[in-house]
C-alpha cells in the first residue's frame, strides 16, 4: 500500500502524457491525410516534418527565460488546451496555408511544453522511481504509437476526419484535466518573475554556458546523443519513400510494417519496465543504442518486407531501453532550477540540425540514390555508436551515473 501511495502522483502523471501521447498520433494521421487530400502534393506533406523544427529555433531562444520561472504544471496544462482549441480549429481551415498556420501554432506549444514536462517529472518523480518511470512511460508512448494511429483509422473511417480531429482535442483536454490532480509544487510569487527582456534572455544563455562548463561531461553525452539522434530523424523523414519505392513494399504492406514497429516498440518497452531496476543507466543506453543502430544498418540494407520488419523490430525494441537510460541520466544530473533553459538550449541545437541533416540527406540522395544516402547514414551512425559506448563506459566517470555510484 505504500508503494502504491508513492506511484500516485506519477501515476497520474503517466496517465495525463499517456493521453496527451494518444492524441499526438491521432493527429498526425489526420493532417497528413488533410494536406495530402487539399494538395494531392507528397512535398507539401514532407513539409510538415520541416514546420516544427524550424518553429523550435525561433521559440528556443526565449522559452526557456519563460518556463524556468513560472509553474511547470500550469504551463503544461495551458499547453495541452491550446492544442486542444487549435486542432478543433483546423476541419474550418479553407486552405492548406492556413493549416501551416495552425501548425506552427501547434509547434510553439509544444516547444513550450517539452522543457516544462521534463522539468515537471523530474520534481514529481524522486529519484530512485525514475527509471521505472521512464521505462513505463516509454511502455505507454509506444502503446500510443498503436493505439494512435489505430483510433484515427477507425475513427475516420466510421465517421471523418473532422471528427477524429475533434475527438483529438477531447484527448488534449482529459489530458489537461487529469493535470488538476496532481500538486504544485512551485511556489511562485510574481513580484519574483523577471521581465522577459533581451538582457534576460542573454543572462539566461550565460547561465546555461556557465553550467556546461561546470558539467562539461553531462553535456558532452547529451550532446553526442542528440547527434546520434540526428542520423534517426533524417532516415525516417525518407522511411516511407524508401520502404516503397526502393524495397518495392504495397501500401499494405508498408502500413503493416509500422504496426509491426509499434509491437516491437510495445514488447521492448514491456520488457524494461520488468527489468529496469535491475539493470544500470549506462547498460540501457549502451545496449539500446548499439542495437537500434544494428536495426537501421539492416533497414539500410533491406531487400524485401522480411528484412525490414526484422531491422524495424529490432530498432523498435531497444529504442526504450536507449530513451529510458538517457532520460534518467539527463533528469539525474541537470539541476531542476535550470533544468527548463538547458533543455530549451539543447533543443535548439537539435532542431536546428534536423533540418539541416533532412536537407543533406535529401539532396545525397538526388546526387547518388537514395539507398546509398541512407546505407552511408546508418553505417555513421553505428560507428558513432560504438565510439560513444565506449566512451561511457571510460572509467572515472561513475558519479554521473547516480544508481552505480
Amino acid at each position: 500500500m505504500k508503494k502504491l501511495k508513492h506511484w500516485k502522483d506519477p501515476g497520474i502523471l503517466l496517465a495525463s502524457t499517456g493521453i496527451a501521447s494518444i492524441g499526438d498520433f491521432i493527429y498526425l494521421v489526420a493532417i497528413n491525410l488533410i494536406v495530402l487530400n487539399m494538395t494531392g502534393s507528397a512535398a507539401a506533406v514532407a513539409g510538415l516534418w520541416i514546420v516544427a523544427p524550424i518553429t523550435n529555433i525561433v521559440m528556443k531562444f526565449w522559452t526557456r527565460s519563460f518556463i524556468d520561472y513560472r509553474s511547470k504544471r500550469k504551463v503544461m496544462m495551458a499547453t495541452y488546451l491550446a492544442r486542444a482549441v487549435l486542432i478543433a480549429f483546423i476541419p474550418f481551415a479553407p486552405n492548406v496555408w492556413l493549416i501551416y498556420a495552425i501548425l506552427i501554432l501547434l509547434s510553439v506549444a509544444k516547444s513550450f511544453f517539452n522543457p516544462s514536462s521534463v522539468t515537471y517529472i523530474t520534481m514529481i518523480v524522486p529519484q530512485p522511481m525514475r527509471k521505472r518511470f521512464n521505462a513505463i512511460r516509454s511502455f505507454t508512448s509506444s502503446g500510443a504509437f498503436i493505439a494512435g494511429p489505430a483510433a484515427a483509422g477507425t475513427l475516420i473511417l466510421l465517421t471523418s476526419i473532422d471528427w477524429a480531429l475533434w475527438v483529438n482535442a477531447f484527448f488534449f483536454v482529459a489530458a489537461a484535466a487529469a493535470m488538476l490532480f496532481l500538486p504544485e509544487i512551485e511556489k511562485i510569487e510574481k513580484a519574483s518573475i523577471p521581465k522577459l527582456t533581451i538582457q534576460q534572455v542573454k543572462k539566461d544563455f550565460t547561465v546555461v554556458f556557465d553550467f556546461a562548463k561546470k558539467s562539461s561531461y553531462v553535456v558532452v553525452v547529451y550532446s553526442v546523443f542528440i547527434a546520434i539522434l540526428l542520423f534517426t530523424f533524417a532516415m525516417d523523414a525518407q522511411e516511407v519513400v524508401f520502404a516503397r519505392e526502393v524495397v518495392g513494399l504495397s501500401e499494405l504492406e508498408y502500413s503493416l510494417l509500422i504496426s509491426i514497429t509499434g509491437i516491437g516498440s510495445i514488447a521492448g518497452a514491456l520488457v524494461l519496465s520488468v527489468l529496469s531496476e535491475r539493470l544500470s543507466i549506462r547498460m540501457m543506453t549502451t545496449t539500446g543504442l548499439l542495437l537500434m543502430a544494428v536495426g537501421y544498418v539492416i533497414y539500410a540494407f533491406s531487400w524485401s518486407f522480411a528484412s525490414i520488419a526484422g531491422g524495424f523490430i529490432l530498432l523498435g525494441f531497444f529504442n526504450s531501453f536507449l530513451n529510458t537510460g538517457m532520460s534518467t541520466f539527463y533528469q539525474n544530473n541537470i539541476p531542476v532550477e535550470l533544468m527548463g533553459r538547458v533543455t530549451s538550449v539543447f533543443e535548439l541545437g537539435q532542431s536546428a540540425f534536423q533540418v539541416l541533416f533532412v536537407l543533406l540527406l535529401g539532396a545525397a540522395a538526388d546526387f547518388f540514390s537514395l539507398r546509398e544516402a541512407i546505407v552511408t547514414a546508418a553505417l555513421l551512425m553505428l560507428i558513432l555508436s560504438c565510439i560513444f559506448c565506449a566512451f561511457l563506459w571510460k572509467p572515472g566517470r561513475e558519479e554521473t551515473f547516480a544508481e552505480e555510484s
